[in-house]
């Protein structure tokens, strides 16, 4: 169990923080919630990939590790959004 939990906070880390990096731009979001994203991003995307078929394959899952990164992506994207990520400035 609580290595599962471990494994899980790692994948989510290294998975948030790839999608974070692909994303163009700078990003107001703080280092938890690239985690959390990233948690999130990993588990959903496996999900995904076991509904697809391609969850399990010889070696390195390679295509479910793109589909976990993509939703990693986007996650980082809407957070942003949703934290008031707009660098625009208005002068008055």
């Amino acid at each position: 169990m609580i290595g599962t939990i471990l494994w899980a906070i790692i994948a989510g880390a290294i998975v948030g923080t790839l999608g974070r990096l692909l994303l163009p731009g700078r990003q107001n979001i703080s280092v938890w919630v690239t985690i959390g994203v990233g948690i999130a991003a990993a588990l959903l995307g496996g999900v995904l990939a076991d509904w697809l078929g391609v969850g399990e394959t010889r070696g390195i899952d390679w295509i479910r590790h793109a589909i976990q990164v993509a939703l990693a992506v986007l996650f980082v994207w809407i957070a942003a959004k949703v934290m008031g990520g707009s660098q625009t400035r208005k002068t008055a």
